[in-house]
């Protein structure tokens, strides 16, 4: 019996083997194709043809040795290609209509193919046998060959021109004549390309000989692209003032918010009249902090601030009007003088009103925004919507009773100027209007 199990268990595979091995994983018919020798990985990475080998060999043969070959092409200086007509046809509908037409002299036709190098007409018809060419026969021969395929109605070969000449055949010297070209070859891919280049590097294409070529043979194209300069460097300057306006509204985005921070938080050495100094203070996020407290300092204890006659105290009177106007609600405001501001505004002239509202307006846009809730805290916002009427009642009993705590002071112990509402609301008032100009 024990024999019988053994034998059993002998007749049953092990483990590993009862799954089978998978099968191998199934191969592109691509990398087939390059193991049978169908296709050529030169071709694949260039582009150059996608027909198999012995194909593209056995085409490239019938053209070399011309076997059977019933059309001659002449070209310049006396040169002959030989070709068939069935392949000439098949490949160029222009070139079929000019083989009906032309006459037969024996059993051979001829046509002519005159005004580019022989060696190009040669490039060109080994072209409609294989859609094969050398590199180097592409970059000799690139100009022509854009030409003879827009002449002859070959699309893949003038795609084929298009896309070496945007890749790494365009360069400063012939740039002008490819741009010339490609207008009259009905390539505006490739005239977009070469007008860009033009405009970017004016300077160095003006001084080039094609360049003075094109100014004696299409002096309106040369007026044209002269225009563009002109237009190209307006859209240039226009572009540099929008980044400078744009960078002069965030500066005065982070004041406005470093402006509440100190009023209403504190940084550093100066803070609001009514908060002690902590020593302990994080970093501040703030970057315009610095200078602004800087600013403070000056305004604080400045002795031309009342007539106006510091160029930074007129600065920061300018902050201040600013800040009102872009202030969400003045009555919950800790900056000095919003209020105020406020209902200075209210009594300016047109002109002026439009003026700040249009700045603030530049501003708010340039950061993306259409109001400035930075203005106010959080818990601000609750108690207001919780209880407006009530909070409006108590801060206009505070104001009326103490006028001087909503202000700025100093920290240290040796500074004795303190900016305080009550301390400039006379000179705020008694300001002339064109004083305030941003």
């Amino acid at each position: 019996m024990e024999n019988t199990e053994n034998i059993c268990l002998d007749l049953i595979p092990a483990k590993a083997n009862t799954i089978p091995l998978p099968p191998p994983l199934p191969k592109s018919a691509i990398s087939s194709h390059l193991q049978k020798g169908w296709v050529s990985s030169e071709s694949l990475e260039r582009g150059y043809s996608c027909v198999s080998t012995a194909t593209r060999d056995l085409w490239d043969g019938l053209f070399d040795e011309a076997y059977g070959a019933d059309v001659s092409i002449h070209t310049d200086h006396g040169g002959i290609v030989y070709a068939h007509a069935y392949i000439l046809g098949m490949a160029s509908p222009v070139i079929k209509g000019i083989l009906k037409q032309s006459k037969k002299s024996g059993r051979k036709r001829s046509i002519s193919i005159r005004g580019v190098p022989p060696d190009a007409v040669k490039v060109f018809v080994r072209y409609l046998y294989s859609c094969r060419y050398e590199k180097e026969q592409m970059e000799e021969f690139v100009l022509p060959l854009l030409v003879l395929s827009h002449v002859y109605v070959v699309p893949q070969l003038k795609k084929e021109c298009e896309r070496q000449l945007g890749r790494d055949l365009l360069t400063l010297e012939n740039v002008v004549d490819v741009f010339q070209l490609a207008l009259l070859c009905d390539a505006p891919r490739l005239s977009l390309l070469c007008h860009r280049m033009i405009l970017k590097n004016f300077k160095a294409v003006s001084s080039t000989d094609s360049w003075q070529a094109m100014q004696q043979s299409h002096p309106v194209l040369e007026k044209e692209l002269l225009g563009s300069v002109i237009d190209e460097d307006n859209r240039q300057k226009k572009r540099v003032k929008r980044m400078n306006e744009r960078k002069v509204y965030l500066e005065l985005f982070e004041a406005m918010e470093a402006l509440v921070h100190i009023c209403r938080d504190g940084c550093r050495t100066i803070g609001p009249h009514d908060k002690d100094f902590k020593a302990n203070q994080p970093p501040c996020k703030y970057a315009a902090c610095k200078g602004l407290e800087l600013l403070i300092r000056h305004f604080a204890g400045c002795k031309l601030r009342a007539p106006g006659g510091c160029t930074q105290c007129k600065r920061m009177w300018q902050l201040l009007e600013l800040h009102s106007h872009l202030c969400a609600d003045s009555d919950l405001c800790r900056v000095p003088l919003c209020r105020n501001f406020k209902d200075r505004t209210r009594k300016q002239g047109r002109k002026d009103e439009i003026k700040w509202k249009l700045l603030v307006k530049k501003i708010l846009r340039t950061k993306g925004v259409t109001r400035a809730p930075f203005f106010l805290t959080i818990d601000t916002i609750y108690i207001k919507k919780r209880n407006q009427n009530l909070l409006r009642t108590v801060l206009e009993t505070k104001s009326r009773s103490k006028t001087s705590q909503v202000g700025v002071r100093c920290y240290e112990p040796n500074w004795s100027p303190t900016l305080e509402m009550g301390s400039i609301l006379v000179e705020a008032t008694n300001r002339k209007t064109d004083e305030w100009a941003v």
